[in-house]
């Protein structure tokens, strides 16, 4: 393609007295199909993958960082381009973040306050956070059976039995209508007639 475009451009150009001087109109001619080709270039490593990818991979280490605020921005940023399965991402992101802002806004200051946040977090099965929430909620009332319950529901759920059997032990101890809650807790449903959970929540079976 080159070659054969080369000598004929030339010679329409050459046929004008005052082409050589006039240059600029010469080289958008000839020069705009490489131009074009290098423009686009340009803009694909400059404008459009590296500001996404770079604003999402700097979101994420604000989102791990807990610096929600700061990282939905740079999501927002990432949502906007053109890379669908980074925009995607981000999109998802963003409403993580939107759903942890909202639920942060409540002060966490009581044992109640992380109580009410732990479950919500058992909720969405971010059972990680949960767990160190309902743990502090258990550090300021250590007497309260219900935060004994859910702690031991998070543990099981991430099938970490023995502190789990501990604590739903404990909360039976607290408030022997636990027992009943466990019972009727689907959550629980798994380990209900498994050792030693059997034992805990249906001792009657004992004597049978």
């Amino acid at each position: 393609m080159p070659d054969k475009n080369s000598p004929k451009i030339p010679e329409r150009r050459m046929s004008k007295p005052q082409a050589p001087k006039t240059t600029p109109l010469n080289e958008p001619a000839v020069s705009h199909p490489n131009a074009g080709s290098n423009s686009a270039v340009a803009a694909i490593p400059a404008a459009a993958p590296p500001s996404q990818l770079s604003s999402f991979e700097a979101a994420m280490k604000l989102f791990h960082a807990r610096q929600l605020k700061d990282a939905r921005e740079f999501f927002v940023h990432a949502a906007s381009g053109p890379e669908r399965d980074v925009a995607n991402r981000a999109q998802l992101h963003i409403a993580m973040c939107d759903r942890r802002l909202q639920q942060v806004v409540v002060n966490l200051r009581s044992a109640e306050d992380y109580y009410n946040y732990g479950v919500a977090l058992i909720n969405l099965r971010n059972l990680v956070e949960a767990r160190t929430h309902l743990e502090t909620a258990l550090e300021m009332s250590p007497g309260a059976d219900h935060v004994h319950y859910a702690l031991a529901l998070a543990q099981a759920l991430a099938g970490d039995l023995a502190p789990a059997h501990l604590n739903l032990k404990r909360a039976i101890e607290l408030e022997p209508r636990n027992r009943l809650t466990a019972r009727q807790d689907p959550d629980f449903a798994p380990l209900a007639n498994q050792p030693p959970f059997d034992a805990l929540i249906y001792p009657e079976k004992k004597s049978w």
